[in-house]
């Protein structure tokens, strides 16, 4: 955890593009500045009503029936010339302000959250960051890399860092808010408690005001109380929201993988290690519950004595007749303004740790974009284009811990020469394949492509939620391809059974086999139609005769584009004009190694 300075720095960093930078500002200032003017009216209308409280007690206590109808129905006006408005007419107008407060706040809510949302979307997606992240192992909490749970930290912590008034979640607009109305609060209640309580005489000496320092000395105490019995609760919310986020990946890894560990018959283990995750979400918790027993029951207190102890304070200025019955309940009304906008700490501080926790998780998330995107440069990245073809220039590629796998490799790719490339597993061949497509962030050197259309499939084909027409023709657009044209290429892959279901929306990555999944992607090339296209694995989900169809509808059907493939099967090679294979031992960087006959 950071100490406050960090704090209050990262949540303004946080805060700052939107009322900055957006193209939104405008309306964001308009939307804060109606929200906040609608919030201090309300501040104060309380002021009002808190002379009207003394005019009206008094009227009961002097049983004057003509001030007790005036200052229910219309109004009246006070010995000092002040016109007191009724309280029909104040509560009306009290109520369609923090109407309208509430709803400005949560339009404001919204806009800010989308905005955020598609600010973290870009910032993630940029540069490939989401894909460097996801490569390094999640820290721990004390390390700040902030690179485990992305999705909640983009679905729920924007949310919970905003705030969300129709869940109750107290953000930065409403903790915010609310503190600038206490301040308010506080120095407009002050004056009336300062006026109200007159003078205090102790061991000789007069003190003015005295009600006042008796609310700053309350709300000292309940202060320090309450941070030292509530200071663990921000370690223990990051940690909540870390676990909590833990499980629920893990029981969307189950859903997601429910065949293989159906195959497997995985049950008990998938049930030993969900119960694992849910029993560390169940310490924290119970963590959580022992401190909040504690700092419940220091505010409960505090609030219940609240309640009493200005009159018990003020009392002797009224047996001693001193003061009216009206006085008496102003004073004690203004007391607890002025002792509660003192206290706003006390009373928010378990909304403050939770805000804060928000506030570290994504602090850290973020800080993890700008790292992976100022890492740009690092590793294997695009040289200028080369359109004689493709080529890689001193690479050395490694693992993330940095074992080397390759090292200060060049190798040339012309079009037209159809090239395969093989080795053991674990050789690095899928690593060399990221390399060619200029995404491995790990390793040095340059590669070279041409400005032709490039197409890489993966050996696990990305399946897109949304319709199976959508899937076959991603990543271009639903609409760049007609349902004849994509029913015709699905046929052609041997997939014609799935043509009349093309608008049906559905998981296509749990309802279709590997092999289906890998017959869908090579549907793509054949929509794409690239100059160049790198398969790896492929098709390593087919029978032998399924795979040499598809290489031969290929390159019917691509005459004009460069086929490289990375693979196992001899068969496939044979499919090859040119074989490369990467040889490693068991230790130490590998090499290209050119074969001198395909297949051999």
């Amino acid at each position: 955890m950071h100490n406050i300075a960090d704090f209050l720095g990262d949540a303004w960093r946080l805060a700052k593009p939107y009322f900055a930078r957006s193209e939104e500002r405008r309306s964001a200032w308009l939307l804060l500045a109606a929200v906040i003017a609608l919030r201090l009216v309300l501040v104060g209308m309380e002021v009002v009503l808190s002379f009207w409280g003394n005019a009206f007690m008094t009227s009961l206590q002097e049983k004057d029936w003509n001030s007790f109808i005036a200052l229910l129905l219309t109004w009246k006006v006070t010995a000092s010339g002040w016109i007191l408005p009724s309280f029909c007419g104040v509560a009306a107008v009290y109520i369609v302000i923090a109407v309208y407060r509430i709803y400005l706040m949560q339009w404001l809510q919204i806009r800010w959250r989308r905005w955020m949302t598609r600010y973290f979307l870009d910032e993630w997606l940029a540069d490939r960051a989401y894909y460097r992240i996801s490569l390094l192992s999640p820290a721990d909490e004390r390390s700040g890399v902030g690179t485990e749970n992305p999705d909640q930290r983009i679905a729920e912590d924007l949310r919970a860092f905003i705030g969300d008034g129709p869940a109750g979640i107290r953000g930065i607009l409403s903790l915010g808010i609310d503190l600038l109305s206490n301040v308010v609060s506080l120095f407009s209640f002050i004056a009336i408690l300062w006026s109200l309580s007159g003078p205090l005489v102790v061991l000789g000496i007069s003190i003015p005001g005295y009600m006042v320092w008796v609310a700053l000395v309350y709300a000292i105490v309940g202060t320090v109380a309450t941070h030292y019995v509530g200071r663990p609760l921000v370690l223990l919310n990051f940690r909540k929201q870390r676990v909590e986020a833990d499980f629920r990946f893990a029981l969307v890894r189950l859903r997601e993988n429910a065949e293989g560990v159906a195959l497997y018959a995985g049950e008990a283990e998938e049930k030993r290690g969900l119960l694992v995750r849910f029993e560390a979400l169940a310490a924290n918790w119970w963590q959580l519950m022992q401190r909040y027993k504690f700092l419940t029951a220091l505010t409960a207190g505090y609030g219940q004595i609240a309640s009493v102890f200005p009159i018990v304070v003020a009392a002797p200025r009224y047996f001693a007749g001193l003061i009216p019955l009206g006085a008496l309940t102003q004073t004690a009304g203004a007391f607890g303004q002025v002792q509660g906008a003192m206290s706003w700490f006390v009373d928010s501080y378990s909304d403050i740790a939770s805000w804060r926790a928000t506030v570290e998780r994504l602090a850290t998330f973020h800080r993890a974009i700008e790292a992976a995107r100022g890492a740009v440069g690092e590793g294997v990245h695009l040289g200028a284009g080369a359109d004689a073809g493709y080529e890689l220039r001193d690479v050395t590629l490694a693992l993330p811990g940095g074992e080397e796998l390759l090292r200060g490799a060049d190798l040339s790719l012309r079009p037209g020469q159809s090239v395969v490339i093989s080795g053991r597993s674990g050789s690095g061949k899928s690593t060399l394949f990221r390399a060619l497509a200029a995404i491995w962030p790990f390793g040095r050197g340059e590669v070279h492509r041409p400005s032709s259309h490039v197409l890489f499939l993966p050996q696990r084909p990305y399946i897109p939620l949304g319709t199976l027409h959508h899937a076959v023709c991603y990543p271009a657009p639903e609409a760049a391809h007609g349902e004849a044209e994509v029913c015709e290429v699905l046929g052609a892959v041997g997939l014609g059974g799935l043509a009349g279901r093309l608008e049906e929306e559905a998981n296509w990555g749990q309802q279709l086999s590997g092999g289906e999944q890998q017959r869908l992607a090579l549907a793509r090339a054949l929509l794409a139609r690239p100059d160049w296209l790198f398969l790896d694995e492929a098709t390593a989900s087919l029978d032998p005769e399924g795979e040499a169809a598809l290489y031969r509808l290929l390159r019917e059907r691509l005459p004009g584009t460069t086929i490289i493939s990375i693979a196992h099967r001899p068969a496939v090679a044979a499919l090859h004009a040119r074989h490369l294979v990467f040889q490693r031992g068991s230790q130490g960087p590998g090499q290209l190694v050119e074969q001198t006959a395909p297949g051999t």
